[in-house]
């Protein structure tokens, strides 16, 4: 796995939107956070742009994208929203200069589909708060960031869960959004989950659409490669008039009952407050007991 390097003083931050439209004053939130980090902040040019919900068409936001990662001033690319549309523009992307000098990538949720790609690259990601929203989140949340782009200690400690399954795994960590993950199956973004520890969130689906993606994997052999499963963010749950009978949770905890990994609940990152950054792509140790959980890396 190649991994990015630490970001320094003076390093430049990238703020681009590949999917929904954003405006710029809206991020100076997330330009004031930079800058107490003592990081450069450069808007791309696709934050103000609009075509119907996106931020400009599919080419300008892979033009703004493009650039960001060509450019060796850049040091890290931060999403400014999530929302659809990141798929669009991936493949009229040309990652042959990014994979010789990475840089990091940050975001969640519609971002992915960028995080999978990359990682079929064997391109370490940072799965974590989007910029337009990072005013809203906890201390904590922001720490954590700054942690992970500057290559920190960094480790978790989260709460146990009633439908946890005990047990001790390592292996890479992977995934992001339930949804985008099932929406790239069988395509060349499609990840590779043999000896991987899988980490997944969602929102705002129904119970009956979260079994059916989940069945999916499941007759795809997702789960039989696995060393592990966590489970952040369910949110914001819709049910039917007659109930599907079954919490998210609960839909997670019954389709990987017949597997022997070590199953995780309530990871505190995903569509809730509490949106912790992960380092996709690099090893972690990953422990479940009756007393809590614990997400250890291997280092950097």
């Amino acid at each position: 796995m190649n991994i990015p390097k630490k970001l320094q003083k003076n390093d430049k931050v990238a703020i681009i939107a590949t999917a929904r439209k954003v405006k710029k004053e809206d991020l100076q939130p997330a330009i004031n956070l930079l800058e107490s980090w003592n990081l450069v902040t450069v808007i791309g040019s696709s934050i103000g742009l609009e075509n119907n919900q996106f931020a400009g068409s599919d080419k300008e936001r892979a033009a703004d994208l493009q650039q960001q990662l060509d450019n060796p001033e850049i040091k890290a690319i931060w999403c400014a929203k999530g929302g659809y549309g990141t798929v669009r523009i991936l493949d009229l992307l040309d990652f042959s200069k990014f994979k010789k000098y990475p840089k990091w990538l940050i975001g969640y949720s519609d971002v992915t589909a960028l995080h999978s790609h990359l990682n079929t690259l064997r391109i370490a990601t940072l799965h974590g708060p989007i910029a337009l929203d990072i005013e809203k989140k906890p201390q904590k949340t922001r720490d954590i960031l700054r942690k992970a782009l500057f290559q920190e200690d960094l480790n978790y400690q989260f709460k146990s869960d009633s439908l946890n399954r005990n047990g001790t795994a390592k292996g890479e960590l992977v995934g992001g959004n339930l949804s985008v993950l099932y929406s790239l199956m069988g395509s060349k973004t499609d990840l590779d989950l043999n000896g991987k520890i899988l980490f997944l969130e969602d929102l705002d689906e129904y119970l009956y659409h979260i079994d059916r993606m989940l069945q999916n994997l499941k007759r795809n052999g997702w789960f039989k490669q696995l060393n592990g499963l966590i489970i952040g963010g369910m949110s914001n749950m819709n049910d039917n008039n007659i109930p599907f009978g079954k919490t998210a949770k609960e839909i997670i905890a019954e389709t990987v009952a017949e597997y022997d990994f070590p199953v995780a609940f309530n990871f505190p990152a995903g569509h809730i407050d509490d949106n912790c950054t992960l380092l996709l792509g690099q090893k972690v140790n990953l422990q479940v007991e009756a007393k809590g959980s614990a997400l250890k890396y291997s280092g950097f």
